[in-house]
């Protein structure tokens, strides 16, 4: 299974994923180029902003992408 496969079952499952998410479940350290990827096979994903603190307790921003509406398969 590939990692495109992987956060599209996991979007359809629990409806958005962070980077963090990415890494730690899928090891994907490249997930707005897998967004970009299944965004092209027509799924409907947003990025939505938010903030957040960071290990060291340092405020950030990080993007969360989440699937809007159902989407044709990988294949389609």
């Amino acid at each position: 299974m590939s990692q495109n496969d992987m956060i599209l079952d996991y979007l359809r499952k629990n409806g958005s994923i962070t980077q963090a998410e990415a890494i730690s479940r899928f090891g994907c350290y490249r997930l707005g180029a897998r967004i970009w990827e299944l965004k092209q096979r027509g799924h409907k994903i947003i990025k939505v902003l938010e903030s957040g603190r960071n290990r060291f307790g340092m405020p950030t921003r990080y993007a969360r992408y989440a699937l809007i509406k159902s989407s044709p398969d990988l294949a389609g």
